[in-house]
């Protein structure tokens, strides 16, 4: 009988090991990824990805894509080489003014990508209407400083270089408190400007966006995630409105 009874006890404790083991959700969050806690749930802040799927999400203008999916608890932008057909960068379902937006990235190599805010769906590209808080390969030779992971891309070069090398996460932060912009890179500011004023307008006719005259005019809008050839991986997406 006492024989019986240790065999009984040990079957079910391996058991619940094997249950243990196989639930997903543990495995997808077991660093606390894709989370919001308590208090950032009573801040305000809203989650934007949950690691298993793109709800949140869909393409600029509703254009067809096969180029993002989903995998280990990763937005992940493929290559061409991984059977891409049709690219489209991903916009939120909501617009947003004033937020804070907190995401984690990796690139790999040669890879470049960027987030984009106050995105409209007036023209044939997000860059064309939304700033761009540039993301990239920063080994990448002859870029230029406006090119660097944290800038605003072709406005204001970032003040420090902060990424960490390819394949490892990066964490960024976006705050747009009306024309106030600032952008965070692994703890350090690497941009911190006004938008619409002298010198903003200065910049934009003399540079890269002279000849698109809708280019940061928004006050609000979409963020959006750009496909710029896939290499690019996002985690840990999070928003708060201001």
């Amino acid at each position: 009988m006492m024989y019986k009874k240790i065999m009984m006890v040990c079957f079910v404790a391996s058991a619940l090991m094997l249950a243990a083991f196989f639930v997903p959700a543990k495995i997808i969050n077991k660093n606390g990824d894709n989370e919001l806690t308590a208090q950032e749930k009573k801040d305000g802040w809203k989650l934007l990805f949950d690691g298993k799927t793109t709800d949140s999400w869909r393409t600029f203008k509703n254009l067809p894509d096969d180029s993002w999916k989903v995998i280990n608890g990763e937005l992940y932008c493929k290559l061409d080489s991984e059977g891409v057909t049709k690219r489209s960068d991903l916009i939120t379902k909501d617009e947003y003014a004033s937020f804070e937006l907190q995401i984690d990235w990796k690139v790999g190599k040669e890879a470049n990508s960027g987030i984009l805010y106050h995105v409209t769906e007036t023209h044939d590209g997000t860059y064309q209407t939304g700033p761009e808080y540039q993301l990239i390969d920063d080994a990448i030779s002859d870029l230029e400083p406006w090119q660097k992971s944290g800038a605003d891309y072709a406005m204001h070069p970032p003040l420090k270089l902060a990424a960490k090398p390819i394949g490892e996460y990066n964490h960024t932060k976006i705050i747009v408190h009306g024309a106030h912009v600032e952008h965070w890179l692994n703890g350090e500011k690497v941009a911190d400007f006004n938008a619409w004023t002298p010198e903003w307008q200065k910049l934009k006719s003399t540079g890269k966006w002279k000849d698109y005259p809708e280019y940061g005019n928004a006050k609000s809008g979409f963020i959006a995630l750009q496909d710029h050839g896939g290499g690019i991986w996002f985690k840990n997406i999070k928003i708060k409105k201001l």
